[in-house]
């Protein structure tokens, strides 16, 4: 490797570790690793919700908000697993975790529901649109809600 190269290579791994200090000092891990967790789930329910709603030609029988909300609700199991050991590291009782989350996420798929019926039925908007609305505005509140109570030692 030449000498050039090398201090290149250096100014990138230190730029990128400056980055992630940053972020991290910021927000903190636990947001970062929810943002990881919930942002990869998010964008596979966007991407699944956009192919299903938009894209597939499938005709389901049922409107698209209903449809959006059966989609959000498929996730819920592998997205608990992943925050209560990756996003908050949490050494709440299982057992209380689990019905505090279920209970978040009960409210959130309410949010999520709402704000698909809003986007889709009184707004008309597409799905890739409404999807990433409806993610962005229950995820916040999944946020604060698992953070303070759900996950909460």
């Amino acid at each position: 490797m030449s000498a050039l190269m090398k201090v290149a290579a250096d100014s990138q791994s230190d730029a990128g570790s400056f980055v992630i200090k940053t972020l991290l000092s910021f927000f903190g891990r636990d947001a970062l690793a929810f943002l990881m967790v919930g942002g990869t789930a998010a964008l596979l329910y966007a991407l699944a919700s956009s192919f299903l709603l938009d894209f597939s030609g499938i005709e389901l029988g049922v409107p698209d908000w209903v449809a959006s909300s059966l989609l959000y609700g498929a996730f819920v199991p592998l997205v608990y697993l992943s925050h209560r050991r990756f996003s908050f590291r949490s050494n709440a009782p299982h057992g209380r975790a689990l019905t505090r989350y279920v209970l978040t996420q009960a409210g959130s798929l309410s949010l999520a529901t709402l704000l698909s019926y809003i986007v889709y039925q009184l707004l008309g908007l597409p799905a890739s649109l409404g999807s990433l609305i409806v993610v962005g505005v229950t995820s916040l509140t999944s946020y604060l809600v698992l953070r303070l109570w759900t996950f909460a030692s």
